[in-house]
């Protein structure tokens, strides 16, 4: 029987093929809709996650100034210095790294080149806690780093940008007054989630930042890699607890700096990424609604049109669960088959779309078999008042219908 049924869900289909072709137009569009903006939200979640991982396994930031939002402070707390840093590596035993860093914009020069960039004042305990690698030459040695020798290390976006396809390793470039020989150049990150170029920086030794260009012997900021196994957490309430102390900030006062954990800022974005995703995937949702209002309407316009065949199988002795299957059929077929289209026509712009973005192409097939069990699932449900409809049809009016 139901064999039977489909084959004549097919032939009525292929009767009136532009027909069913604009019928169920709105099963495409809305499961197209639905798996291209989870597949697209799903490679914006794992690209952001994966650009703040860029920034530092396991990372902590320590900046002075209460937080107010996404990377802004208040400017009226006192800085850090070198001996917060020494107390957070010897007294915090979760911390591996602990870098001590200033920044500040300067403009570097080659020859007849330059380029605005970073300069970040630091340790060797820099690349260790942002997880970074050098591509060629050497970190600091502990001589440069004590003495404050003039020696720097280019990121691949300023090397890029003065030297070219040259090697500079032994070169001097000049950074405003300073003179500083390139002795390590830095391996590619690329930029962050926020769009910012992490390699467009040039990092010199501490001493020499705040001696040379800086002229205060301020730290801007104290970055601390945790250990594995180590709950980032409880890292977090250590260093507070040090800092507080050092600080001397009483118990009813707020604090004067902060702890950022940078895990923590990239569950939050990964979940904010996430519902974004569901939203968009439950507005285009609603296109498989529209698309069900279509596939309703043709199917009581068919039962219209073919009432005399109706009427003339019941009147053979057809039942009337028969005729009511089999118009449940021609609606799911319709709508499965709309279903399947929708599915090719996702694929095809949801990778055109992640190439577009630069986003990684991550296919969910629990979502594309949700949407095409939906999209089926539309077609029983807006058919079955039609097909009710044809099957308690009176034989005998139906035989008579013109």
């Amino acid at each position: 029987m139901l064999g039977n049924a489909l084959l004549i869900a097919v032939r009525e289909l292929r009767r009136n093929v532009l027909r069913s072709i604009l019928t169920i137009i709105g099963i495409v569009i809305g499961v197209a809709a639905v798996i291209t903006m989870v597949t697209i939200g799903n490679g914006a979640t794992v690209k952001v996650t994966a650009d703040i991982e860029k920034l530092g396994s396991n990372l902590l930031i320590v900046a002075p100034g209460q937080r107010r939002g996404p990377n802004r402070a208040s400017v009226d707390a006192e800085t850090f210095d070198l001996a917060d840093a020494e107390a957070i590596a010897q007294q915090i035993d979760a911390a591996e790294a602990v870098a001590p860093t200033a920044s500040k914009s300067a403009v570097a020069i080659y020859g007849a080149e330059n380029w605005s960039t970073t300069v970040t004042g630091t340790t060797n305990a820099y690349l260790a806690a942002r997880n970074w690698s050098l591509a060629a030459g050497r970190d600091f040695t502990a001589g440069e780093l004590r003495a404050g020798k003039a020696v720097c290390i280019l990121g691949a976006t300023l090397h890029q940008e003065l030297f070219g396809a040259q090697r500079p390793l032994g070169e001097k470039i000049r950074l405003e007054k300073l003179s500083c020989q390139v002795i390590g150049l830095l391996q590619a990150k690329g930029q962050t989630a926020m769009g910012q170029d992490q390699d467009d920086l040039v990092l010199v030794p501490l001493r020499v930042f705040q001696r040379r260009i800086a002229g205060v012997p301020d730290v801007g900021s104290i970055q601390v890699a945790v250990r594995k196994g180590y709950d980032t957490r409880q890292a977090q309430r250590e260093i507070e607890a040090l800092m507080r102390e050092r600080r001397r900030i009483g118990p009813l006062e707020d604090d004067d700096f902060f702890v950022l954990d940078l895990k923590e800022v990239a569950n939050t974005v990964a979940g904010a990424t996430r519902v974004l995703t569901a939203l968009l995937g439950a507005v285009a949702a609603v296109s498989l609604l529209v698309g069900g209002v279509g596939i309703m309407n043709i199917m009581l316009v068919s039962v219209t049109e073919r009432t005399r065949e109706i009427g003339t199988r019941l009147a053979v002795g057809a039942l009337q669960r028969e005729v009511l299957v089999q118009f449940l059929i021609e609606a799911a077929v319709m709508s499965s088959f709309g279903g399947l289209l929708g599915i090719g026509l996702a694929l095809a712009a949801s990778f055109a779309l992640a190439d577009l973005f630069g986003l990684p192409f991550i296919l969910d097939l629990w979502i594309v078999a949700l949407a095409f069990a939906f999209s089926a699932l539309v077609g029983v449900m807006f058919g079955y008042l039609p097909a009710r409809r044809a099957a308690h049809l009176d034989p005998i009016e139906a035989l008579r219908h013109e």
